[in-house]
């Protein structure tokens, strides 16, 4: 069925205003007239677009369009449904809903970005559904309350290598577990996790939320070694028996930059400072650290230095807070601990004290320098220019293709040029955040499985997504979002303890039920009440509706006060001509 965007009829307030305009003037003029004749035209009822007559033209059918929220989710969790079951008060069902697309709500809770809050409706409305807060409420209920998942029935008989730990490997290694393929995991740290360990400080994601998350993985059958480098994969994939591998491993590498320095320990990379960090060191910084970069990583170096005791941290970044790569929450956190940003700035030399060129930018919007330089004073610098994947154990594999650090993959199926290996997160080309990784994992899963099967890796098309301005609001009104707490930020940088709180168990169903189920209907009773046919029957909760056909006479009441665009009006197909057109 072709779906183009549908026309709606006059509101019937509308409709009884024009009426009365229309009656007023052609009153005024038939009182003037010599025959005092009523020339308001009728209307065709047998052809008229939009009213009901003798003959139907159009009628409603049920559809489900796709929520922005779940459009916009790179793990690919239905959303809308979780949320939808968190308000039928079935948190259990809500957590396993959402955790057949995303194995970690808690951790995802703390740190993905929320695209999906960026995305939803709501925001036009008054604010976007904390999802992530109900997210991590679900995360947390799910570890407080032991919940856990049954391993599967059956063995597939296949085994599955996963070369590296992080979000990507374990997000793969637990969809391909649960199918009943045997997942072996190989890192060469000595605890699992990866970035999200590594790389992200305790204070947005602590250690024992990722432990916990982990461990249902191994309550699946996953075997996990650590401590294991992975040089040769063609050799290890013989001896182990693996019929496939997906390689994810991790961009642990920090980009190299030539400073003219006369004290190299004074300069630190921010990827070996924070895993130093994480792994219970204690390093010696001084009191004034200047961080060198402008994303995220250099947020995390920044905000853990003033936590290890740095009285002043500065952020030296080339070009401007808009150009800034961070995320803008990331930056403002750093803001509040007390960090300093210096913009357009970019160092040249590391003495006694940093020698820094003042950029400007030129007509193309380009950082460049002016010769003029400053004098800035620190005892430790981090950079935190952009990091790489390690991917030189794959390079010497025939047929495998790279650009610069990262393996090439078909964008479907993330499989390599060379059949049966696989490859997701931060070794192919991508935004290298924790949900990206997790979607690969997912996506290359289901590629693995079909793959193993000898079946092709068909995936459906997906629905229409529903827009903002396809709802009816004045159904939902106005309901103000919930916040989580925060530490104030004097007792932030006193220690690692997690910044922000989780939300109540009354304000995650608070959250839940400021969805407006965009596209998709929740059993509102709307069509069933304002039909003037009764040609609409509800089938029970849970069933929705159907409609009787043999009343309906194709007026659109329905539609028109539907709040979430679950209906939409078509020609009738038994009319020939055009039959399946959206109206």
């Amino acid at each position: 069925m072709t779906q183009e965007r549908p026309r709606r009829g006059t509101p019937r307030s509308a409709g009884l205003a024009c009426w009365h305009a229309s009656r007023t003037k052609t009153e005024g003029a038939a009182a003037m007239a010599v025959d005092h004749r009523d020339i308001t035209a009728l209307p065709d009822l047998a052809t008229e677009a939009g009213r009901a007559g003798p003959v139907r033209v159009r009628m409603p059918i049920y559809v489900d369009l796709l929520p922005p929220c779940n459009a916009g989710c790179p793990a690919g969790e239905n959303i809308q449904e979780w949320l939808r079951l968190i308000k039928a008060g079935e948190p259990e069902q809500a957590w396993r809903q959402l955790v057949q697309d995303n194995p970690f709500p808690a951790i995802h809770g703390r740190v993905c970005y929320h695209p999906c809050e960026t995305d939803c409706n709501r925001a036009e409305l008054d604010a976007a559904v904390s999802i992530h807060g109900v997210e991590r409420y679900l995360g947390d209920l799910a570890i407080e309350r032991g919940w856990a998942l049954d391993r599967p029935a059956t063995s597939t008989g296949h085994r599955v290598l996963v070369v590296g730990a992080g979000p990507s490997g374990l997000s793969a290694a637990y969809h391909l577990a649960r199918v009943g393929h045997e997942v072996e995991i190989r890192d060469s740290s000595p605890e699992v996790g990866g970035m999200m360990r590594y790389g992200i400080p305790e204070y947005r994601l602590p250690r024992h939320v990722v432990d916990a998350e982990v461990d249902r993985l191994r309550a699946l059958g996953v075997r996990i070694r650590t401590g294991h480098t992975v040089t040769d994969l063609l050799t290890e994939q013989r001896e182990g028996g693996f019929d496939a591998v997906f390689v994810a491993v991790g961009a642990h590498l920090s980009k190299k930059v030539d400073i003219p320095s006369r004290d190299a320990t004074r300069i630190v990379d921010a990827v070996s400072f924070l895993r130093g960090v994480a792994s219970g060191q204690s390093p010696i910084i001084g009191r004034k650290v200047a961080v060198y970069g402008g994303g995220n990583t250099a947020m995390d170096a920044a905000r853990t230095a003033r936590r290890l005791g740095a009285a002043e941290t500065l952020v030296v970044y080339r070009r401007t807070a808009e150009q800034m790569p961070a995320h803008a929450e990331e930056r403002e956190d750093a803001e509040r601990e007390g960090v300093t940003m210096s913009w357009l700035r970019t160092i040249t030399a590391v003495d006694d004290d940093l020698t820094v060129e003042v950029m400007e930018l030129d007509d193309d919007g380009k950082a460049r320098g002016t010769g003029r330089f400053e004098r800035l004073e620190a005892d430790t610098v981090i950079l935190a220019l952009g990091q790489e994947a390690d991917t030189r154990f794959l390079q010497q594999i025939p047929g495998m293709r790279f650009e610069g650090d990262v393996v090439q993959v078909d964008p479907q199926t993330l499989m390599t040029d060379v059949p049966g290996i696989f490859a997701g997160g931060d070794a192919v080309p991508s935004e290298r955040t924790v949900t990206i990784g997790v979607g690969h994992g997912k996506r290359a899963a289901r590629s693995i499985d079909a793959w193993l099967a000898g079946r092709p890796d068909v995936r459906p098309d997906k629905h229409k997504i529903a827009t903002y301005d396809q709802l009816h609001l004045w159904y939902f009104g106005d309901h103000r979002r919930r916040h989580q707490p925060e530490l104030d930020p004097d007792a932030r940088v006193a220690a690692f303890a997690e910044v922000v709180g989780g939300l109540s168990e009354q304000q995650a169903d608070f959250e839940a039920r400021r969805c407006l189920s965009c596209g998709n209907c929740f059993e509102c009773d709307g069509c069933l009440g304002s039909c003037p046919e009764d040609a609409v029957i509800k089938l029970g909760q849970g069933h929705r509706y159907r409609y009787d056909y043999t009343r309906c006479t194709g007026c659109g009441t329905c539609y028109e006060q539907c709040p979430v665009h679950a209906i939409e009006m078509v020609d009738d197909p038994t009319l020939g001509a055009g039959s399946g057109r959206i109206r």
